[in-house]
């Protein structure tokens, strides 16, 4: 399905857009004139950024409430080509009136980096005398290399200050076809102010061989004959999907939710409720950071921030059923701004599906000869983002019982080097001479919990070993420790596998008849954080990612985790600046920043292309609710799965057979194998 795009000329239609709607393309259009009307404007401006600007949580539960209908308003980021010149607007849609400019001076980060200038990287490079000179010392020309332009960092050169730099990297491209990730022209890298058209330096280290080894993954040759045997999967669900999908609504059995989609953060989940009680308010991929740990002096400074400085909501791709779904499928188009302000479509950007998960619950009694067992089944909402050479799919999984969890999935080619030599300790060697450097990615969750309600505390819980003592005479108690983190400062913390650390959201205002608060509980996964050195020039940029957990008091301005402005940002902002006032966090409306994500020591198997790999965590209800919140989930519809005493005889005989309904699991990446001649 494609979102629905009401006009925005009448004060009547305008009433008929839900708030947290994404924009449409009469949205995207109506600001791009007020943009063109501006007197700053020139023809030289781009449009780096336009996204919707969120009302506040409480304008929108006042509107649910009866209240007044919130604004809606649009934030714009224009970047002059030219003169640099950086302004963030906030626009009304209702009143055309420009409600907030500010003008950027570039000491304190700057706009993401456009496509438009990563164009001109190559360009630039390949007129610079120098440049051509360093390429034809290893016996290339302009001609034989392609340049890959990357994000510069912030390393307090004097010479940066105030300029929009880029740094490039060459890699030797054999034939239009070959792929030039395996021919890395290593020891060379250009650093270039791309608004004044001119390389400022030229970092030479000779000495590297270009790999001449085949990363060309596409090569009939390379791939060898083709794998026989596999027999097609047709995964169907003859009585169509179970969920609906109403523009951005979205329900399913007890979930009711919001979608969303933009262009600096993807998918954004939101106003998640479970049998009619809210869980969580918003849930996104805030930042991400790629930290490579190669010190060499062309290397050093390879750490990338795809969500704030490339904005990889802009690079989704267009999914395709039978190549990327497979299933009942309902797809979901996204709605972004073009760099001059025009809308464009993305086709299929979002995917949704259902798949069967295995048993639910299941139990075989042998005092009542009771045999019951129910399947479990997920919601998955997902994405797929290619940025540069890795490829990232995020997938948000929603459960019958109340589960939700989000994994990332990482493939696409390896970002690599050449291989200095045997033992070089910074890099794998994937094949003969081509190194791939060690690296990280650290995803920031932003997860705006509304567990019962806005008045919530997060409890961290760590199970505890217990000595043998007067109460505990054979040594086989243990119990946990339950910390509440009081205020935002105190707040940072680390995951713990070897006691079990989870953390508690729970409200402070509901609990069981029991008594017990009633609550979610964030079960991450342990893996480093970052690795590089606190004093380092990444760590003061993505602060976010030294810890596992971060916990704010709710502020509509605190979006993302590093900042709003990351490219060339010195450091500081995001989840320093947020925590800095060190706000109560008991009682109080809550924003958890999960860092999760994988450290990757690159294996041959990961070339020339790399298989999936995953990183994910999981928020699960705790005491949320009475008992068991699937009793009412029916049993299978299969004759093969009729209830059963425990000797094995039918107690009746159930409805369909195995061919039909839920005998068919509807499990797969994104869920018509019938159609893989889309690809």
């Amino acid at each position: 399905m494609t979102l629905t795009d009401p006009t925005i000329a009448a004060p009547a239609a305008r009433a008929t857009v839900h708030p947290l709607a994404s924009l449409t393309a009469a949205e995207i259009e109506a600001v791009r004139a007020l943009v063109l009307a501006l007197p700053s404007t020139t023809d030289r401006v781009r449009f780096a950024y336009v996204g919707l600007e969120e009302p506040a949580k409480g304008d929108i539960l006042a509107w649910e409430a009866g209240g007044a209908l919130p604004e809606r308003r649009v934030r714009v980021q224009l970047l002059d080509m030219t003169t640099t010149r950086s302004s963030d607007l906030v626009v009304s849609l209702a009143t055309g009136e420009i409600l907030r400019e500010t003008v950027l001076d570039g000491t304190g980060g700057q706009l993401p980096i456009l496509d438009a200038e990563f164009e001109e990287v190559a360009t630039i490079a390949n007129a610079d005398a120098g440049w051509i000179a360093a390429l034809a010392a290893r016996g290339l020309t302009v001609d034989d290399v392609v340049l890959v332009p990357l994000s510069a960092g912030n390393y307090g050169y004097a010479a940066e200050e105030g300029r929009r730099i880029l740094r490039t990297f060459a890699f030797r491209q054999d034939h239009p076809k070959d792929h030039p990730w395996a021919h890395p022209v290593d020891g060379l890298t250009a650093y270039i102010d791309v608004a004044a058209r001119s390389v400022i330096q030229i970092v030479d280290t000779p000495g590297f061989a270009v790999p001449d080894t085949s990363g060309n993954f596409d090569d009939p040759e390379l791939q060898g004959p083709p794998l026989e045997g596999l027999r097609p999967i047709v995964i169907t669900q003859p009585e169509g999907a179970s969920f609906t999908v109403d523009q951005e609504h979205v329900t399913w059995g007890d979930w009711d939710l919001r979608i969303g989609f933009d262009t600096r953060e993807g998918l954004i989940l939101r106003q998640l409720s479970f049998q009619g009680r809210p869980v969580m308010y918003r849930g996104s991929i805030s930042e991400m950071v790629v930290p490579y740990a190669d010190p060499a002096p062309n290397r050093f400074w390879q750490n990338y921030f795809d969500t704030g400085e490339y904005l990889f909501g802009r690079y989704t791709n267009e999914l395709e059923l039978g190549c990327d779904c497979v299933g009942d499928i309902t797809y979901v188009d996204a709605v972004l701004s073009d760099e001059l302000g025009l809308p464009r479509t993305v086709r299929n950007a979002i995917c949704m599906h259902e798949e069967d998960f295995g048993s639910l619950w299941k139990h075989t009694d042998i005092f009542t000869g009771s045999s019951e067992v129910r399947r479990q089944r997920r919601l998955v909402i997902s994405f797929f983002t290619t940025v540069g050479n890795y490829d990232y799919g995020f997938f948000w999984y929603l459960y019958l019982d109340g589960t939700i969890e989000c994994e990332a999935k990482l493939t696409g080619i390896l970002f690599t080097s050449s291989y200095p030599g045997e033992g070089y300790p910074f890099a794998s060697e994937v094949a003969p001479g081509l190194g791939a450097p060690y690296h990280q990615h650290l995803f920031s969750a932003r997860l705006d919990m509304t567990v019962d309600g806005l008045a919530n505390v997060v409890n961290e819980i760590d199970a505890v070993r217990l000595p043998i003592s007067a109460t505990n005479p054979a040594g086989n108690a243990f119990t946990k420790k339950v910390t509440p983190l009081l205020s935002e400062k105190a707040s940072g913390r680390v995951a713990d596998g070897a006691v079990n650390r989870v953390w508690q959201i729970a409200s402070t205002e509901h609990t069981t008849s029991l008594g017990q608060p009633t609550s979610y509980v964030l079960f991450p996964t342990e893996t480093p954080v970052l690795l590089a050195d606190d004093a380092s020039s990444i760590a003061a940029r993505a602060a976010f990612a030294t810890k596992n957990l971060f916990v704010t008091k709710y502020d509509p301005d605190e979006r993302y985790a590093a900042g709003d402005f990351v490219n060339q940002h010195p450091g500081g902002a995001g989840i320093p600046a947020f925590i800095a006032g060190d706000e109560p966090l008991v009682g109080e409306d809550v924003v958890l920043w999960h860092t999760f994500g994988l450290t990757h020591f690159p294996r041959n198997e990961d070339w020339p292309v790399m298989p999936m790999d995953y990183a994910k965590f999981t928020l699960k209800p705790y005491n949320f609710f009475e008992r068991n919140p699937t009793l009412h989930v029916p049993a299978p519809r299969s004759s093969h799965c009729a209830p059963r005493h425990a000797h094995g005889t039918a107690a009746h005989d159930a409805e369909g057979h195995a061919h039909g309904g839920d005998a068919h699991p509807a499990s797969s990446d994104h869920g018509d194998a019938g159609h893989a001649h889309h690809c």
